[in-house]
C-alpha cells in the first residue's frame, strides 16, 4: 500500500486500487457560531491493477478536533456497490458535519475480485479544515 497527504487531501493504492480525496468547506452550510460544520468531499477510485474489482462497503474513522472519535461503517458508497474493470474509475461525493472547525477522516472499501478473495482499500487520513475566518 502507498499512501501520501497533500495539504488537505489523500492518495492511496493498495493492490492496483488508487483513491484520491478532495475535501472542501462547505460555507453556506455551516453555521459556525452554532458549532457547526459541514465538510464535503470528493472520491475518486481507480483501477489500475490488472483485475477487476467491486467496492463491497466501507469503513470511515472521523475525528474532531477534540479528539471525539466516530466509525462509520456500511454497504457501498452512495447507495452503490461499483464493479471496476482495469483501467475504469468511479466517482462520488458526499459530505461530513463535525461540531469543531477542523478535524480528519480516514478509512477503508472492501474490495472484492472475480475470484471471490477480499482485500481492503485504504483510503488514507485527509482533513477538514474550515478557513480560519469561518
Amino acid at each position: 500500500m502507498l499512501a501520501t497527504s497533500s495539504r488537505l487531501g489523500s492518495h492511496a493504492t493498495t493492490q492496483g486500487i488508487r483513491v484520491d480525496v478532495a475535501p472542501s468547506y462547505m460555507t453556506e452550510q455551516s453555521r459556525p457560531a452554532e458549532r457547526e460544520y459541514m465538510f464535503a468531499y470528493r472520491i475518486r477510485i481507480a483501477n489500475e491493477g490488472d483485475a477487476p474489482a467491486q467496492l463491497i462497503s466501507r469503513h470511515w474513522v472521523i475525528v474532531d478536533a477534540q479528539g471525539n472519535r466516530h466509525d462509520v461503517e456500511g454497504p457501498g458508497v452512495v447507495g452503490r456497490q461499483p464493479r471496476l474493470e482495469p483501467g475504469q474509475i468511479f466517482e462520488y461525493s458526499s459530505y461530513c458535519p463535525l461540531k469543531t472547525p477542523w478535524g480528519t477522516m480516514e478509512g477503508a472499501f472492501l474490495m472484492r475480485r472475480d475470484d471471490s478473495s477480499e482485500f481492503e482499500a485504504t483510503v488514507a487520513r485527509f482533513y477538514l479544515a474550515a478557513p480560519q475566518d469561518a
